[in-house]
């Protein structure tokens, strides 16, 4: 399943809405015809977005310095949305894979500023909203990393 193809639609779908407030329903109906394990997740990440919304603007208020949520530009605001549904609701996802994600979604729709500004969010709200670091790789990992510096990273594809 190629994840970032559904991320990449739900974020379609939650412009919309957030832009021309068209109802949801109707915008994730127009991803019938879309392979269905890519259609499944941007539906979940539509659907959590739009259940959770208040906490996740919340989160980004506070991860965001001086930036109210609604004066953010439409398309930065949504990209982050996503990246805090999936930090708060999808645990097995790491952190830098949430944060590449959206970047890569910030670059392809917006500026390069919007790049930074997504990435000093996210690494604030990442530490907010696990402070213990990843379920599988927790913080303390982060300790031999600073420790053996030679020790690098896998990419991770989700």
């Amino acid at each position: 399943m190629a994840r970032h193809h559904a991320r990449e639609m739900a974020l379609r779908v939650l412009f919309e809405h957030d832009l021309a407030h068209t109802e949801p329903g109707v915008l994730v109906a127009r991803l019938q015809g879309q392979d269905p394990d890519d259609r499944q997740f941007a539906e979940s990440i539509v659907h959590g977005v739009l259940m959770h919304q208040d906490q996740i603007d919340e989160i980004i208020a506070q991860s965001s310095v001086d930036w109210r949520i609604q004066r953010m530009p439409t398309i930065d605001r949504n990209v982050l949305r996503i990246a805090v549904y999936e930090l708060l609701y999808e645990p097995k996802t790491p952190i830098s894979v949430i944060i590449a994600e959206a970047l890569e979604l910030a670059g392809a729709y917006s500026t390069d500023e919007a790049k930074r500004f997504v990435n000093g969010v996210l690494s604030t709200a990442s530490k907010t909203v696990r402070p213990q670091g990843d379920v599988d790789r927790p913080l303390a990992d982060e300790k031999t990393h600073k420790e053996n510096p030679q020790i690098k990273d896998d990419p991770v594809n989700s």
